[in-house]
This record gives structure tokens, sequence and C-alpha cells, in this order.
């Protein structure tokens, strides 16, 4: 998902990624920028490591999670590095951020999997469920879940009340009923209610997510999303202005992200 695609109907939710590189490979993507937006990882396979100033040392596997917003801009790409797993398997997730935030200050964070609510087979990445609030700074009016069903196991997700927009994807396994969903493969549910889902005769590994919807317009740059030129061109004059004081890459480790 992107947004120029289905990032415009699921919107704050604007762009998902499946990733599944073999762990060296973690690090090799260049420090790049962004602002107006916030990125969510969150791993539901194999591990990493994070090593940060503010938040300290520590390991992301299933569940655990690296949040960012970006703000008026930072630099970011090499913040973490390989874990003991060969392989990796995870979703990034960025969300548009509302006028107040999208030009404001920087903000991260790194959670490790037991610092994260759990309730039923669901994780609560962002906003709260079931009387499970996640420690995530996001705005709110979110909701994001990282979920594994048992072969054959249902499970009903009940969105909260003004939560008019909803998706899913699946990273391991299938979800069956009218319409399967598939590995790889994300659907864009619609309607309003409690979304009974239930996993294949392997199980499945997905996030789940709703929101009120986010009222204004998508206004991107290359690594930006804004809800108006002016406030674009604000952030990427600001991106501009952080380039010129990145620090040296570290070749051997994690450079935390750059938030000048």
């Amino acid at each position: 998902m992107s947004p120029g695609d289905y990032g415009k109907i699921v919107k704050p939710f604007v762009f998902l990624d499946l990733f599944s590189p073999e762990a060296h490979a973690v690090g090799d993507m260049p420090l790049h920028p962004h602002s107006g937006l916030a990125t969510i990882t969150v791993l539901t396979e194999g591990d990493l490591r994070f090593d940060d100033p503010v938040s300290g040392s520590g390991t992301l596997s299933y569940g655990g999670v690296e949040w960012m917003r970006a703000g008026n801009g930072v630099w970011h790409g090499k913040e973490m590095s390989p874990g003991t797993a060969a392989r990796i398997k995870g979703f990034q997730l960025w969300i548009a951020l509302p006028p107040e935030l999208e030009n404001g200050a920087v903000d991260s964070q790194y959670l490790e999997a037991p610092a994260m609510p759990v309730t039923g087979p669901a994780t609560v990445i962002m906003g709260e469920y079931d009387g499970a609030k996640s420690p995530v700074r996001s705005p709110d009016g979110i909701n994001y879940l990282l979920v594994t069903l048992k072969p054959g196991q249902s499970w009903i997700y009940t969105p909260p009340e003004g939560h008019d927009v909803a998706w899913l994807a699946v990273s391991h396994g299938a979800l069956m009923g009218s319409v399967p969903v598939e590995a790889g493969e994300m659907a864009v549910l619609e309607g309003s209610g409690p979304v009974v889902l239930d996993g294949s005769s392997e199980g499945a590994t997905f996030v789940i997510g709703s929101a009120v919807p986010h009222p204004f317009d998508l206004v991107t740059g290359y690594y930006s999303v804004h809800t108006s030129k002016v406030a674009l061109i604000k952030g990427e004059a600001h991106i501009e202005e952080l380039r010129a004081r990145l620090p040296t890459q570290n070749p051997t480790g994690p450079t935390p992200v750059f938030r000048g």
C-alpha cells in the first residue's frame, strides 16, 4: 500500500510494506528522510537489535515495536542491526499525522515484546482494545493490532465507535471466509460492526488496523506525507537543513534516528 493507491482509501494508514530479508542485509538501506508521518515497524518472525542514546539497547522480536514520529523531519534507516535469527519478517506501516503534529517535534520509541499489552491472540501495537492500552505514543483514534491465530481458531475484532476505516494484511498462513486472505495479501474491510476472522488449517499471523478517518488531503513528497503544500514545503526544507548536519555513518553498527 502506498499514499497513491490504497492509502487514499484507508488514511490515516498510508503505506504498508511486508519485508522479509536475510538478517545480514539489515542496514543495507541508505539513510533517508521523512516528514509529516510516523512509521511503525513490527516483526512477525526473527529478531533485530537496537542501540539508541535515548531508548538504550535491546532486542525487537515478535510483538516488539519501533515507533518513529518524523514530524518536521528526520533521517533514519540504519538504527537497527541483525539479531540472532538468520531471516526476519515483518511489517512497516506509515500513518499520516494531523496538522498539529505534522511539522512538530520528532518522537521515537523502541519497545521490546514484554512491554506490549496482549489480549487474547492480539498484541496491541497502537491504541486501545479490550481494556489493553499500547504504550506507543501514537495519535488518538487509531488501533493497530498484531494477531496470531492457531489452526482453525476464530477471533472477533470489534472496531471502536467512529473507526470507519479498517483493513488487514497477512504475514503467515491465511484467513478463511467468503474472501480468503493469504500471506502477502491485504484486504480493505467494508461496513461496520464486529469482524469475524478464521484461521486456516495452518493458522494465520496478520496485522489489523482501524481508525477514525483522516479528513485531510495527502500531499506527498518522495518520503513525506503532509496535509497541505505549505506543510510539505516546510518539512522538506527542514530535511535539507538536516542533510548538511548528518553525522558520519558508522560502517560497523547502527546509526540512531537523526533529528538534528
